[in-house]
This record gives structure tokens, sequence and C-alpha cells, in this order.
């Protein structure tokens, strides 16, 4: 009977009628409403099974080993090559420029024997207005720091324990070599130029004027040890102490402002020249000691890895 009404029915009726999409049987109601079918699909996807090839570490994934190792441009062999490589042009060029520069100075000062520069009249005056007691002990302070015993001897030897403790040998020799090749490139030019010294002058000095003997020291102290630990910040504090030593000469009247000048240049200068002559030892050492820098880092690196839990 049920069947026939069904077939006697309109169309619209049949096609509005309730026609389950499957046989599984009455659908369970749970609390809130949902039915089996919304249920099941509330239910999460479970993540896909690893392939049983599928790489178990970055390593195998990407051929290359995540832990921190020497850079290829460290290794011995290219270290060698680098080394060989170094350019010594803009030292060569840098160095002569800075000693001729300074030996033409020093000729026209010596031609000017009775004539000051204007600019070196000045900052004396300018000088002189500010002394005081906390500008003395400042200049006191680098007189005795960048001269004598201490400049000379102290200071450089200092610096060349302190390169061999880091195992810098070639770095500790560069800079006794320079020291020494600055401090007689210094006293050769005093005996040739003659310069005399301020009358304000509030310390005591050697003979000749121009160049002077501590800013020259300072800046071959700032070169050598740029060139050593080519560092921005070294060069920066370099720069500093030079100028530094620079103005404590002119405030103790020691030197013309000049002969800080030609002091810069010499020391600068005969620090790029003798670079020269270390560059190829300088740079493998340099190369090989940020060859230990490295592998150092990279244990201490792997030593902190925690290693994997066991199963």
């Amino acid at each position: 009977m049920r069947m026939a009404r069904w077939r006697d029915a309109p169309t619209e009726a049949r096609c509005a009628s309730p026609v389950k999409a499957d046989f599984r049987g009455p659908s369970r109601q749970y609390r809130g409403g949902m039915t089996d079918r919304d249920h099941d699909q509330s239910r999460p996807t479970p993540a896909p099974e690893p392939a049983a090839d599928a790489p178990d570490t970055a390593q195998e994934a990407t051929g290359h080993d995540p832990t921190p190792t020497i850079a290829d441009d460290l290794k011995p062999e290219q270290r060698e090559a680098r080394a060989k490589r170094i350019g010594r042009r803009a030292p060569v060029i840098g160095g002569v420029v800075a000693v001729v520069a300074a030996a033409l100075l020093g000729l026209i000062v010596s031609a000017r024997r009775d004539f000051l520069f204007e600019f070196d009249e000045e900052w004396a005056e300018d000088v002189l207005a500010v002394r005081g007691p906390a500008g003395d002990v400042f200049s006191y302070f680098m007189n005795a720091l960048g001269g004598g015993i201490v400049g000379v001897f102290v200071v450089p030897i200092a610096v060349a324990l302190a390169l061999l403790i880091f195992r810098r040998p070639w770095g500790a020799l560069y800079f006794i070599v320079a020291s020494a090749a600055s401090a007689g490139a210094v006293q050769l030019l005093k005996n040739l130029f003659g310069r005399a010294r301020p009358e304000d002058i509030i310390v005591a000095s050697d003979f000749g004027s121009f160049p002077s003997g501590h800013v020259a020291n300072a800046a071959t102290i700032a070169v050598a040890l740029g060139v050593i630990v080519p560092h921005v910040w070294v060069w920066i504090w370099g720069a500093v102490y030079t100028l530094l030593m620079a103005a404590s000469r002119t405030y103790l009247g020691a030197h013309w402002l000049s002969d800080t000048v030609g002091g810069m240049l010499v020391g600068a200068g005969v620090a790029l020249l003798v670079w020269v002559v270390f560059a190829t030892p300088l740079e493998r050492e340099r190369l090989e000691w940020t060859a230990r820098l490295a592998a150092r880092n990279a244990a201490r690196a792997q030593a902190h890895i925690t290693p994997p839990a066991k199963r």
C-alpha cells in the first residue's frame, strides 16, 4: 500500500521525500544536535605517515652538516694561497706618500725658520689660554706614556709579549720592527731640520721640534695594531689615541701643530712600509689564528647541543 501510494504521489512530493544516502542504519543523535556524519567530520585528520625512504636528519636531506664548521676559505691550502696573494701596492703607495709628505713639510718648515705658519701661532695661543689642572694631569700622563723609557721600550715590549701570548709571533716581530724604524726616522728628521721648540714649553724635551716623536710613536702603534688586528674598532681607537697625543704635545708647548702633523705622517708611513716586508707571513698568521678561533667556537657550539632522548 505504501509503495502504491508513493508511486501515485506527484513528482514534486516524491522528490521532496527524505531518502537515505547511505544504509548505515538509524543516525544517532549526539549532544548539541550532531549526527553520526557530523561527528565523523569533526574528528581531526591523522597526519600522514612518513615515507619509508624519507631522510631522518637535516644533513641527509640537504647533504650539509648543520653543525658549525671551519669555512672553506680557512682550509690550509686556501689560507696559503690567500697569504701569497696579499696586495702590497696600496701600503707601498700610502707609505711612500706619507713619508715624502712629511719630508716636504719639513723642508718648508726649515725654509721658513724665522716665520711661523699662521695656524701654528693661533693654535698655540688657543691652547695656552685653556691650560689648567685637569689638562696638566692628562698631558703629563700622555707625555710619560708616549716617550722616554715607557714609550720607547716598555710599551712596545708589552705589546709584543701580549701578541706572543696570543700566538702571533710574526705580529710581535712586525710591531717591534715598525716601532724601532719609526723612532729612527724621527731622530733622523729632527737632526736634519733642527726646528726650535715653542718658548712656552712646560716639559723637558730633547733637541728638535719637527717631527713630534710622541705623535709618530702613537701613529705607528695605531697602524701596526690595525694591521695585526684588522677590525674597525682597532683603527678608531688608534686614531683617537693619536689625536689625543697630538693635542697633549701642543698643550705642553713641546711642539707646534705642524710638528704633530709631520709626526703622524712619519709614524703611519713607516708602519705601512714595514708592513710590506711582513705582509705574507702576517696574513698567513692571521688566517691561521682565525681558523683556530673558528674551530674552537665550533667545538663549543657542538658541546652545547643537547643529544636526542633515547627511546
